[in-house]
């Protein structure tokens, strides 16, 4: 890929590239967690009870904020792994 003449070139060190795929990891860890919390919540439906009646907005507010935190943490890591590739490809420190 030709870089733009108006797109500057960026370059990550070793050590923000490895806190973007922590970034990653950690999104991947407790997003999942939290979701499953949230499902299990009485707020989630409208009959009170889990997994019966319809969702709530309660319910669709907080799956729309974990898919966005997933699309963004797993962003961030891609991100992170390409950083440290291409630092190791380079033989950068």
């Amino acid at each position: 890929m030709v870089p733009l003449a108006y797109w500057p070139t960026m370059v990550l060190s070793r050590g923000w590239s490895l806190f973007l795929v922590g970034v990653g990891v950690w999104t991947w860890v407790i997003w999942p967690r939290f979701a499953v919390a949230i499902w299990n919540d009485t707020r989630a439906w409208s009959t009170g009870a889990v997994g019966e009646g319809a969702p709530t907005a309660f319910l669709w507010v907080h799956a729309l904020l974990i898919a966005a935190s997933l699309a963004i943490g797993t962003t961030a890591g891609v991100l992170g792994v390409r950083g440290w590739l291409a630092t190791r490809r380079a033989g950068r420190r």
